[in-house]
């Protein structure tokens, strides 16, 4: 597997954005709401299979930070005082590709639950 590298991380649309570029050209455009819902922290996706918390209420959320961690991750920190997620390079281009399917299913969820998308 080739490892994957950004060329560039940058928050966009007033923290409602983050646009990952990854050597090679590829790039992606991520929602902050989409992010803070799929943080890959334990808060979120818990310690392991079937621990998942849907995260809801999130509509209006933006990135106030971003933290490299080492070579292989970012650290972003949140409106809502979110911060303990490590976002992989692995997992930004997963969401970024992935990002409709995903969306898709999260909306799916909410209506399931009878939850929404606003604060």
């Amino acid at each position: 597997m080739t490892e994957l590298w950004p060329s560039e991380l940058k928050v966009k649309d007033q923290g409602r954005t983050l646009r990952i570029t990854f050597e090679g050209g590829t790039s992606y455009e991520i929602a902050a709401e989409l992010l803070r819902v799929e943080s890959p922290s334990a808060e979120v996706k818990g310690h392991g299979p079937g621990q998942e918390t849907l995260v809801f209420g999130k509509q209006l959320v933006s990135i106030t930070g971003v933290e490299p961690i080492g070579n292989y991750a970012a650290r972003l920190k949140f409106s809502d005082g979110h911060s303990t997620g490590l976002f992989t390079w692995t997992y930004l281009e997963k969401l970024g590709r992935e990002q409709d399917e995903i969306w898709a299913t999260y909306l799916e969820k909410l209506k399931e639950e009878g939850r929404t998308r606003e604060p």
